[in-house]
């Protein structure tokens, strides 16, 4: 069996025009504390705000800069985190899932759907893997913008699938397979 985590070690930075994907670091605890401790953004999240920047230190250490698949997200121009996202890779089933978090003052600027090109790509090309999934909740139909943007096709929805914060959501599902993705190019 392929060793996933190995190859993504062994490409923890990757880049495109405006940003670079790269592992966290200490350095980052104040940049994921802007987004993490905002209300607005952590609204579809299963975790709730940062109140305290020490549960943010807590995350970066402990979580952050552990995981396997975990990237920072890095706008070149500023040399700043302005966000998550992580590749969650399934093995058995040569796929994966992800999820992202952008602080807010990046929405609506296509730097999510640049990172998500840039993890897809890296998913299907070097890792080889034959599906790509994804889901996120009624009412942030922006994540699902960013998800068909890059090509992820909707499969359905899921009434009340998960309660997250004591509130049951709808969930949507939206996946790419990698046949397709070959095919977008």
């Amino acid at each position: 069996m392929k060793d996933y985590n190995k190859i993504i070690r062994e490409n923890s930075t990757m880049e495109s025009n405006r940003l670079i994907l790269r592992p966290f670091s200490m350095k980052d605890v104040q940049d994921v504390f802007l987004y993490a401790s905002d209300d607005i953004v952590t609204k579809y999240l299963t975790w709730p705000s940062h109140i305290d920047i020490s549960q943010t230190e807590k995350v970066v250490k402990e979580f952050y800069m552990t995981k396997s698949g975990v990237f920072a997200i890095e706008l070149k121009s500023e040399h700043k985190c302005i966000g998550c996202i992580e590749l969650r890779v399934c093995p058995e089933h040569d796929k994966a899932s992800f999820g992202y978090v952008l602080n807010r003052e990046y929405w609506n600027k296509g730097y999510m759907t640049e990172a998500l090109k840039l993890i897809l790509d890296f998913a299907f090309s070097r890792l080889g893997l034959n599906r790509i999934e994804a889901t996120h909740y009624v009412g942030n139909e922006g994540s699902g913008r960013v998800m068909q943007k890059c090509g992820m096709k909707y499969e359905g929805k899921g009434l009340q699938e998960v309660k997250i914060k004591g509130i049951f959501h709808d969930v949507v599902h939206y996946a790419i397979l990698r046949e397709d993705w070959i095919n977008s190019y």
